[in-house]
């Protein structure tokens, strides 16, 4: 289910004809969370009009306090523009999912900074751990474009 309470399939979204970017957060976060969330900020205002070219895609990894209403409000908090999505689940949904991406962390508490880029052109997956700049972000955005 997305912010919108509209439910979502991930598969679905992650077949999007565009650039996927994802990361793994959650709202109460008060550590990493919120500079991958600016990143994506960041890379949303670099892109400009570009930026409909790019799905950003968030996965709650707090599913139990997530809500599509605090996703909501957590993205109106950054500022996101249209084309970044938030996302929640159950708990299995959400176990099965971070799994799926190898990203499972036992606690909410000790998850990494990690983001996914996919390339629709040729099914590449690209796997960034730490923090990037917007500069580094578009950078490796631009080489799934080649």
């Amino acid at each position: 289910m997305n912010q919108d309470g509209k439910r979502v399939k991930i598969r679905e979204l992650l077949k999007s004809r565009k650039v996927v970017i994802l990361d793994f957060i959650y709202t109460t976060c008060t550590t990493i969370c919120p500079v991958l969330s600016a990143e994506f900020v960041d890379l949303q205002d670099t892109l400009g009009p570009d930026s409909r070219n790019v799905l950003l895609l968030s996965i709650s990894i707090d599913p139990e306090n997530d809500t599509p209403k605090k996703m909501r409000e957590y993205l109106k908090r950054y500022g996101a523009k249209p084309g970044w999505d938030f996302v929640t689940g159950t708990r299995e949904d959400i176990l099965r999912v971070v799994k799926a991406f190898n990203a499972y962390t036992p606690s909410k508490m000790s998850h990494l900074p990690l983001a996914i880029l996919h390339s629709p052109a040729d099914d590449r997956w690209v796997r960034i751990y730490g923090f990037l700049g917007s500069s580094d972000m578009l950078a490796e955005y631009r080489k799934l474009l080649k």
